[in-house]
């Protein structure tokens, strides 16, 4: 099996059935924000977009390029499409021309062609990327194995596993989210809190490379880069320990410092021919480790480039003949009404200061009241959640009518946030439902949402295997400090003497007590 890193969590696999590339990111996302690192631009996607098969795991802009997709990737090929509970991701690609769909069932393998076998797993939370993420698992016809994780971030790989040594295992490894940089904290909290952070996605991601033992490990989907001035600050070059955007080489670094010498870097153009017995690789650069080590001079070359794509971004934000409060309340308000858990679980109101282009100057506030179910004015309540962004971010939202604003706004890093308490998970699955498909959806899932029975013991106490937020083992993510248990696939912690969750407002108890 022939794998070539084509950027980000993008790859051309060639087995014995075709060509599958799978997730074409090329081009920014998140208002002009995020960029693939190291810059794949110059790669023939003419040529790359003539594959066989294309894989797109999930909606978010850094997976689902749709100028690139459009543009570049041929409209002959065959999607391997996830099965997910909506069917957007079917209808976007429908949309920009494509016609044919393998529709593959989640857990089950799939024959493509002359031996060649593929399996998707679907996960389906509403927490789960625009609501679903997915892995995919190839057996080539010689029995290689590649299991393509990128970003998704499964309770349970045994259903890959239990199909055969795998050979090549491509996994995530550095952060993907707006946490902490954003939140108005004292320096000395961010680096904290981004810290911990920065240990957490790592630590995770040893948890599925001992789960999976592959023969090689490529780390793949991340870093982003941040080529507009206002975000340069988060890329991963001013000796930040809370940066949480470590590259290819720091990971492969950090690999080898706990006894994994099994990496391999793919940067764009990258050859890895990978066999049962090994793995042969060709870079497009003499010398991997001096690329990353002159870093910040390929990120100051890739912005000059960049930067009238930028600048021609930001024109396109303004919309000033939209009343934003009308709009927002016409539109929100019939969603919020109808959005019983998700309401229940913010309970209280949201505050969202609106700033003039390139200011910290309040043009106008809106209140997204949760109890009432009203969107009004500001005016002066307490409010537990607040967020400050450029009227003009959200007047775009509004003329493009983005029902996912977690995978524009948010995601952009283009805005700070402050909050009273602890992290609410409700907030931001409403911000990314902003359609009557997804909020039935999201609203169904929490209904459906039931305890766990069974019980296992953990560092002297017993506990509900399942963990209450998203269903991870606990007997394999759960980490118990001072009486607080933690699970490590996302961060949630529980004191253990009360059940109570320490993490998020509204976040479901643990069944626990001192083991006997």
């Amino acid at each position: 099996m022939r794998i070539t890193g084509t950027g980000h969590a993008s790859m051309l696999i060639e087995t014995a059935a075709g060509t599958i590339l799978t997730d074409p990111w090329v081009n920014p996302a998140y208002f002009a924000s995020w960029f693939p690192f190291p810059d794949n631009s110059q790669l023939d996607w003419d040529t790359l977009g003539r594959c066989d098969f294309l894989y797109v795991s999930h909606l978010h802009r850094d997976h689902f390029d749709e100028q690139n997709l459009r543009e570049k990737i041929s409209k002959d090929t065959t999607v391997l499409l996830p099965e997910y509970p909506t069917s957007e991701l079917e209808d976007e690609l429908r949309a920009l021309g494509f016609t044919k769909f393998i529709k593959t069932v989640s857990g089950e393998v799939t024959e493509i062609g002359n031996g060649v076998k593929v399996m998707i797993q679907a996960l389906t939370s509403p927490t789960d990327g625009p609501i679903g993420d997915s892995s995919l698992w190839v057996e080539d016809a010689d029995g290689v194995r590649l299991l393509n994780q990128n970003d998704a971030r499964p309770t349970d790989l045994s259903a890959f596993t239990a199909l055969g040594d795998v050979h090549a295992h491509l996994l995530q490894f550095s952060g993907a989210i707006w946490y902490p940089m954003v939140y108005e904290l004292p320096e000395t909290a961010k680096t904290a809190f981004g810290k911990q952070k920065r240990e957490r996605q790592m630590d995770r991601s040893l948890r599925y490379i001992d789960d999976v033992k592959a023969a090689h490990v490529f780390p793949i989907a991340g870093p982003p880069c941040f080529l507009d001035d206002a975000l340069w600050k988060f890329n991963d070059i001013f000796g930040d320990e809370g940066n949480i955007f470590p590259d290819q080489q720091v990971y492969t670094d950090y690999l080898a410092q706990n006894g994994y010498d099994n990496s391999v870097i793919l940067l764009p153009g990258t050859v890895a021919e990978v066999t049962q017995t090994g793995c042969t690789t060709t870079h497009p650069v003499d010398d991997v480790r001096e690329f990353f080590d002159n870093k910040e001079e390929h990120l100051i070359a890739y912005r000059d480039r960049q930067r009238p794509v930028i600048a021609a971004a930001k024109k396109s934000w303004e919309h000033p003949e939209i009343d934003v409060f009308a709009e927002v309340k016409a539109r929100f308000e019939p969603l919020m009404e109808e959005a019983e858990f998700i309401a229940a679980g913010i309970n209280g109101p949201v505050r969202f200061d609106l700033l003039k282009p390139d200011s910290d100057e309040v043009a106008e506030s809106v209140l997204f009241d949760f109890t009432n179910r009203e969107v009004r004015r500001y005016d002066g309540e307490k409010c537990r959640y607040r967020f400050k962004t450029e009227r003009r971010l959200i007047e775009h939202l509004l003329h493009i009518e983005e029902i996912d604003w977690v995978n524009s706004l948010f995601l952009s890093c283009r805005f700070s946030a402050a909050r009273i308490g602890q992290y609410n998970e409700f907030v931001y699955t409403f911000f990314k439902c902003l359609s009557e498909e997804r909020l039935n959806y999201a609203e169904g899932w929490y209904a459906e949402q039931k305890p766990d029975a069974e019980d296992i013991n953990l560092q002297g106490w017993t506990v509900q295997r399942r963990c209450p937020h998203l269903k991870a083992d606990l007997s394999r993510f759960g980490k118990i400090e001072d009486g607080v248990l933690t699970c490590q696939m996302h961060g949630w912690k529980w004191n253990l003497e009360s059940g109570k969750c320490v993490t998020s407002v509204g976040g479901q108890p643990i069944r626990s007590s001192k083991a006997s």
